[in-house]
């Protein structure tokens, strides 16, 4: 016999919104209840909620230790408000785009408790009000529309234990048959969805009744594990382990898999290719195959091909760019401007004071002389600036280089339209992912000369490939190391660290108090390391080098999670150097304050607003009438939906290896064993690098002494210098 009491109802008006998790829909809600004269606590989930809604709670009331009295609900159902002064709280909310708190009591105060059926059956009847034109209507219009199909999305998604976070995005996607196509495959979702992966589109076919061993869903695992590898770096992965991971993932049978992994591959969406190198097949996404295959044809061709540089001789044009450019250079410098002059690809690496940019001025002097087209690339906007900088060229991304269309979702500039160029140099290579090097490369026209420009040190890309590592490995393409740091560098306590920390030695800080560059300061405990950055970036680097907390200091983190990683560090400087000015000044999304003067950053290439991942930016307003974020690049404004907020992260801190091809005046590093499996040489190297006026390193002497003496044995699964050496020696 059932002896749990019988729960009770709660009916009332929502008063306000204390919290709402979009990500599983747990709120609390202050609920203005019938029987009750002071506003009530409700707690419970619902997918979407809105002040002024009316709201029947189903459950009982508890007691919580800190928050006293409140009504726990295992059932809410809202509906929309009836009076008229419920409906102007309800639109004052947020709910329509375009209309605020003004607009909102205009309405109600023309219309009354007829205001919600005007604007969903009649919304040209709001140009009544003052101030509300054609474009407001229109915005107004869409908007509704968008909040109903989404709010069915919303509680369909729900309804099966899964956050509705990216409802607005499915609906943008899939428009309003999104259930039903949702329903008929909802793997979909991680393929089609950015933001939705495997485990969630699995969690919601299941509940849905897809079979656990089903082609499917065996297919749907497969991408998602080749997926993971490629976001890991590599372009391809072993079959035997692709197997394995894959199930791991799903408990799915090898051989059910291994049917999949034939069906994906007559689909043509994966491609199983032969490695000399590698026993097993590799099996490839189809993308990736093709970018590593067009990549190395490209290369091959680009050096062998029918267009030879017109004949020079190299030791007089040695001697005319030293005397046009008043150096005597070193014998590595010399071997690369000769061999620039000679060879129409060349690779030219170093570290940090090595003189790659004087060499890189060299060559540009060479062509220009010649009245020859040059161009200058990087792989983001920040090394772009730096190389244009160093250079007084024009220096242009990679994207900005190959004119990407938005609207086409393709670039321009290919193959069939070459760019119109007799040279071209790109610098950062580390940093250039296998996919955007063969878009790259393919544009390139056959006459034209290529200089390959990189730190081989440093952290390999943050997408798939070890292009710059592969090419050097390969032996195809000539090389030059400049390893001599020249006397101006030597001077520079960030360049000595640098390259000690290369050389596998525990890098020299500069004595407390003096005029040097680079220190590192001990602190052993996780909560002391924040306090002492906390201290740096918000007081002693201001005053004592004259450097701006935000728009001149970065904290760079070896990882995302722990005390000292890049969340907690972004939420502790955050609170230091831009605490809460009001809730007009700010938006809460995705687990995430967003305020007016925030430090944020792009975290996925998105074409048609031409911001791209990595990309830093501060946030100049929070509208919350448009549900509009407005942020700056570089003094380009642009404008973000609220439910595209996922797209940014807080940037007062960033991972090392987001910070690839940056360059700040100060950089602050915590180093702590919490990041232990991730103290390397080469991350550590690489964050060094990234500091021009000023490095500091927080943290205990026994991580650094550990990053300083692992080399990084990350392998990453390519087979890109296995086919530069095929086609070659075919050639």
């Amino acid at each position: 016999m059932n002896t749990e009491p019988a729960g009770e109802t709660l009916r009332g008006t929502i008063d306000r919104i204390t919290f709402h998790n979009l990500d599983n829909g747990w709120c609390v809600l202050k609920v203005q209840a019938r029987g009750h004269t002071e506003p009530v606590t409700v707690v419970g989930h619902l997918s979407q909620v809105v002040a002024g809604e009316f709201i029947e709670a189903e459950g009982e009331w508890t007691t919580d230790r800190q928050h006293g009295p409140q009504f726990k609900a295992k059932e809410l159902k809202t509906s929309p408000p009836h009076s008229a002064a419920g409906i102007a709280k309800y639109l004052a909310g947020g709910l329509v785009k375009g209309i605020g708190p003004t607009y909102a009591k205009k309405i109600t105060d023309v219309f009354g408790d007829k205001t919600l059926d005007v604007i969903d059956l009649t919304p040209s009847m709001l140009k009544q009000i003052k101030g509300i034109g054609p474009k407001r209507i229109e915005r107004i219009r869409t908007s509704w529309q968008e909040q109903k199909h989404v709010h069915r999305i919303m509680a369909f998604l729900h309804s099966h234990g899964i956050g509705t976070a990216r409802a607005v995005r499915i609906y943008k996607t899939y428009g309003e048959n999104a259930i039903q196509t949702v329903r008929a495959n909802p793997y979909r979702l991680s393929t089609d969805i950015w933001g939705v992966g495997f485990r969630t589109a699995d969690e919601l076919a299941l509940k849905l009744g897809l079979p656990r061993d089903g082609q499917a869903r065996a297919q749907a695992a497969i991408r998602h594990v080749l997926k993971e590898a490629a976001s890991d770096g590599h372009v391809c992965l072993p079959e035997p382990l692709l197997i394995e991971e894959t199930t791991v993932l799903t408990q799915i049978r090898a051989e059910i898999l291994q049917e999949a992994l034939d069906n994906l591959t007559r689909l043509d969406e994966i491609v199983r290719d032969a490695s000399e190198v590698h026993e097993e097949p590799l099996i490839y996404l189809k993308p990736l195959h093709l970018a590593e295959v067009g990549l190395a044809r490209s290369i091959v061709a680009q050096k062998q091909g029918t267009h030879p540089l017109p004949s020079t001789d190299a030791e007089a044009a040695l001697a005319w760019v030293e005397a046009a450019m008043k150096m005597d250079f070193a014998d590595r410098q010399r071997e690369a401007v000769t061999t620039a002059a000679t060879e129409k690809f060349l690779i030219l690496t170093g570290g940090p004071g090595t003189g790659k940019t004087t060499i890189v001025r060299a060559v540009i002097e060479l062509y220009a002389a010649k009245h020859q087209r040059v161009a200058l690339c990087a792989p983001t906007g920040r090394a772009a600036k730096r190389l244009s900088e160093s250079t007084g060229r024009e220096a242009r991304t990679i994207h900005r280089l190959l004119e990407f269309d938005a609207a086409l979702g393709t670039f321009r500039r290919t193959r069939e339209n070459p760019l119109d160029i007799d040279l071209l140099v790109v610098d950062e290579v580390s940093m250039a992912d296998v996919v955007l090097a063969n878009q790259l490369l393919r544009a390139v026209p056959p006459w034209a000369a290529v200089l390959l420009v990189g730190d081989c040190d440093q952290l390999p890309s943050v997408g798939p490939g070890s292009v710059l590592g592969d090419l050097i490995s390969s032996g195809v393409v000539p090389v030059v190391t400049l390893n001599r740091v020249h006397r101006q560098a030597e001077s520079s306590w960030i360049v000595r660290a640098a390259h000690a920390v290369n050389d596998g030695r525990e890098p020299e800080s500069a004595p407390s108090g003096g005029k040097g560059d680079f220190y590192f300061v001990e602190a052993d405990d996780a909560e002391i390391v924040i306090d002492r950055i906390l201290e740096m970036v918000k007081t002693r680097i201001p005053a004592r080098f004259g450097l701006d907390s935000f728009a001149e200091v970065q904290v760079l983190a070896p990882m995302n999670k722990a005390t000292v990683g890049v969340a907690n560090l972004n939420q502790r400087l955050q609170a230091a150097l831009n605490p809460p000015a009001g809730p007009s000044r700010e938006v809460g999304r995705y687990g995430t304050v967003f305020r007016i003067g925030d430090k944020v950053m792009q975290t996925r290439n998105n074409y048609q607003r031409e911001v791209y991942n990595g990309d830093i930016g501060r946030i100049l307003s929070v509208d919350a009438i448009d549900q509009a974020v407005m942020v700056e690049y570089d003094a380009r404004p642009v404008e973000y939906d609220f439910a595209d907020l996922d797209e940014l992260t807080l940037a007062y801190a960033v991972s090392i290896h987001k910070s690839q091809g940056s360059e700040y005046p100060a950089v602050v590093i915590p180093v702590h064993t919490q990041h232990w499996i991730m103290m390397q040489r080469n991350l550590i190297y690489t964050g060094i690098t990234r500091g021009r006026k000023l490095v500091v390193l927080v943290g205990s002497r026994k991580a650094l002494n550990r990053a300083v003496n692992t080399s990084d044995t990350a392998r990453r699964f390519t087979m890109l210098a296995e086919r530069l050496r095929k086609l070659s020696g075919d050639a």
